[in-house]
């Protein structure tokens, strides 16, 4: 598989996981010049995570779900708040990283937002990444495990985004460039209180969030986003399906139509002079 003009605009902003040089394209697959190949699916994702078992659980029904309830629109107040925050910190031609960015919703619609700026997302899920390498043209997309050091140069990119996915501060702040922002979104404990699969939020995991961030980070903004949300039968057992919850939740039928509470918050953090 050839490089997507999407992964060629981002080449140069990888590493070898397995050495730290450079990658760059031979007929195909990205190769380091001490000759570890990485091979480019035919979606166009490139997989940075050879030899290496994926944590992702991610089966393909709970991907096709992710996508019908995201590109409903649904979750589209969210997407803004992210875009608008993304986009005061992106300068013409910037560099977008959507850590845990699955299917490529949030990542494309900041994209969308900023006409000159290129994207890189990086998630487990081989499943979610075939869609992810789709959905911008400009967004590029490569397999990784979050809780490893990213295989990306330092200080490349303006906006790290993590929206819903797990976080590695410390990468954050060495792939961030120094005026960059970080843009998390975390629910609170009334998102989707309403529905059976509703998230179990731990009421200290605020405050875990800013210890582990604030060794790094200090926030500049926090918006509130909630809104009530009428779902029908099928969007109410996409959206179950398509998280982990879809494992543990028995499949019942639903209401023709029904009523949740979407209450999310969404912090732009900039980059600590001097650690606490």
């Amino acid at each position: 598989m050839l490089l997507t003009h999407a992964l060629d605009q981002v080449v140069d902003l990888l590493r070898c996981p397995a050495c730290g040089a450079g990658l760059f394209p031979v007929r195909g697959p990205l190769r380091c010049p001490a000759g570890h190949t990485f091979d480019i699916g035919r979606t166009g994702y490139v997989s940075l995570l050879s030899g290496h078992r994926p944590t992702s659980q991610d089966s393909a029904e709970m991907v096709r779900a992710r996508d019908r309830f995201l590109t409903s629109g649904r979750y589209s107040p969210i997407l803004r708040t992210v875009a608008r925050l993304a986009a005061d910190a992106v300068p013409e031609g910037g560099t977008v990283l959507d850590v845990g960015c699955g299917t490529g919703y949030y990542l494309a619609g900041v994209l969308d937002r900023l006409p000159g700026a290129r994207g890189l997302g990086l998630d487990t899920s081989v499943r979610a990444l075939h869609s992810a390498a789709r959905a911008h043209a400009r967004a590029a997309a490569a397999s990784w495990d979050l809780f490893r050091p990213f295989p990306l140069a330092d200080a490349v990119a303006d906006v790290v985004l993590d929206v819903f996915a797990p976080r590695n501060p410390a990468e954050f702040r060495r792939v961030l460039r120094a005026d960059g922002r970080v843009i998390v979104v975390r629910p609170t404990r009334r998102h989707l209180a309403e529905l059976r699969m509703a998230l179990k939020v731990d009421p200290i995991k605020e405050a875990r969030l800013g210890v582990a961030l604030g060794r790094y980070f200090e926030p500049v903004v926090t918006e509130h986003v909630t809104y009530p949300m009428c779902l029908s039968g099928q969007d109410a057992e996409d959206l179950v399906g398509m998280t982990p919850s879809a494992r543990h939740v028995r499949r019942e039928a639903h209401a023709p139509s029904t009523q949740v509470t979407v209450s999310v918050l969404v912090t732009a953090y900039r980059t600590r002079s001097v650690s606490p």
